[in-house]
């Protein structure tokens, strides 16, 4: 997990160290959305899409993603991921992924759970982008929005 600071003393830079504190049971939530065409949504609703099951592979990526964490963020420690969720909602013009991680381990792993919910939605849009371009090969209707983190509980 990302400490709140990272040291910096003599121009080089410090993980927080956590060795200390002891292991507790951690959880984190994070949510976002992804704005999308209404045919390209109707598509992944009805399993249409060019490249295949999309909420499935982002469902998978986001796992990934979560596990991979500390090899993404510089400052971020390692943690144990005793369990992973990655779900999906259907809203007007939307798709929203909800993670939620849990671990056992000395700090928080919030970082975990927006770095799955941003690689799920990334993942999406990687997997509809030829839908969703326009003529000139833009996304004018297409964006990431609203990443944060719902709800942390430690113990």
């Amino acid at each position: 997990m990302c400490p709140e600071f990272s040291h910096i003393k003599d121009d080089k830079v410090y993980m927080v160290d956590v060795t200390a504190k002891a292991d507790v049971n951690r959880t984190a939530t994070a949510r976002g959305r992804i704005y999308l065409k209404e045919e390209t949504l109707r598509a992944i609703r009805e399993g249409e899409a060019v490249k295949g099951n999309v909420l499935a592979t982002a469902r998978v990526a986001g796992v990934m993603a979560v596990k991979n964490t500390p090899s993404l963020i510089p400052m971020c420690h390692p943690l144990p991921v005793g369990g992973v969720e990655v779900d999906f909602v259907h809203g007007e013009g939307f798709i929203e992924a909800t993670v939620t991680v849990r671990t056992y381990g000395k700090t928080g792993i919030e970082m975990e759970a927006l770095t799955g919910v941003s690689v799920a939605l990334l993942t999406i849009w990687d997997m509809v982008k030829s839908a969703e371009k326009d003529e000139h090969g833009q996304y004018p209707s297409t964006r990431i929005d609203g990443i944060e983190v719902t709800e942390k509980r430690k113990g």
